[in-house]
């Protein structure tokens, strides 16, 4: 089956072949020029204004009977080809959104990403890059173009409306960050975010200070303030130039992570759960033997505290941020659970 550009070309060049012919045949037949191209519209279109001249002979009836065919063809097979292809791009995009939306879908604990500006596409950037599931929402047809072409997933509509959020998969992803340059709307959307998922975690965006108590308020874990980020940069580059152009050096080491882990050395999360609850900080560096340091604990309340004192008791859900050797990081916690196991086998022993 021709495609729709080869009927298209098809087509073009039969009518062309056949308005040649035809000219050229009244031509030979003795008319004009001019007379032979009007004779040839009139009629290969059905315009019906009668002929130019009598039509006497047979041969000239047949002739001019199979321009009629041969015109009126070439045209339908054209015109065929436009529909053809016009039809085809309404299917592909028909079948492309179908296959988009099974593919989000089948996301579960994916980040939701309203708002592909330029800070949106800097998150996609990053979170692509950490091979972290996502889906963008947006309303601008040019953002949503300039998505598809990346290939990442993307959910044309308002992220306001809860059906759209829904559609996003809302109820199964694990993170949402609304990053509009519009705070009213970060703030509704904030909002409807929790309102439907009570376990999400809201990172919002901000423009000015004033909005990052509202955001708080509607349920954001995390408020980030560009201009106050920005800002907090320049002064550090006022003050400590060489420490900033070290951790910002342009080998490939653009994360503090990136950096740390040529060191042999990275930071990372540990839930507090089984044996390490109801222990206490000095007791986890303890069994440690000095492999991390703990740089900082996040309460279920969402309280964190930075260096938290040895005495501090772990409680479940609470969240250790941890700092050490890439080789011995993994090992703590289940070394940590088999040395309580040890003990508490040895004072039943006793």
């Amino acid at each position: 089956m021709q495609s729709s550009f080869q009927r298209i070309i098809t087509g073009v060049s039969i009518f062309t072949l056949t308005v040649v012919a035809a000219v050229t045949g009244y031509v030979i037949a003795g008319w004009t020029l001019l007379d032979a191209i009007y004779m040839v519209v009139i009629t290969i279109f059905g315009v019906g204004y009668g002929e130019v001249q009598p039509l006497q002979s047979v041969p000239l009836k047949v002739f001019t009977i199979l321009v009629i065919i041969a015109g009126a063809l070439s045209v339908a097979y054209t015109v065929a080809g436009f529909v053809q292809l016009i039809t085809e791009g309404e299917i592909r995009r028909a079948l492309n959104l179908k296959r988009m939306t099974q593919d989000i879908e089948r996301l579960d604990s994916h980040v939701i990403i309203c708002g592909f500006g330029r800070i949106g596409q800097l998150v996609a950037r990053q979170l692509k890059h950490l091979h972290q599931p996502f889906v963008i929402i947006d309303t601008a047809a040019d953002r949503i173009t300039l998505a598809r072409d990346r290939g990442y997933l993307f959910y044309e509509g308002n992220a306001t409306d809860e059906m759209i959020l829904h559609g996003a998969g809302i109820h199964r992803a694990r993170a949402l960050a609304t990053v509009l340059p519009d705070d009213a709307t970060n703030v509704f959307i904030t909002l409807t975010a929790r309102e439907m998922n009570p376990k999400l975690m809201i990172v919002a965006r901000g423009e000015v200070p004033s909005t990052e108590k509202k955001l708080r308020l509607a349920g954001a874990n995390q408020v980030v303030l560009p201009a106050s980020i920005s800002a907090s940069r320049m002064a550090h580059l006022i003050i400590n130039p060489a420490a900033v152009d070290f951790l910002a050096q342009s080998d490939g080491r653009s994360g503090l992570n990136e950096l740390l882990s040529e060191l042999d050395i990275q930071l990372t999360e540990v839930a507090v759960d089984g044996a390490l609850v109801e222990g206490t900080i000095g007791d986890l560096e303890l069994r440690g033997e000095g492999t991390f340091i703990i740089v900082a604990l996040r309460r279920l309340t969402e309280e964190v505290l930075v260096h938290p004192p040895r005495e501090t008791t772990l409680a479940p859900g609470d969240i250790l941020i941890l700092m050490g050797h890439q080789g011995d990081m993994p090992n703590f916690a289940q070394q940590a659970v088999m040395r309580r196991q040890m003990r508490y086998r040895g004072a039943r022993v006793r």
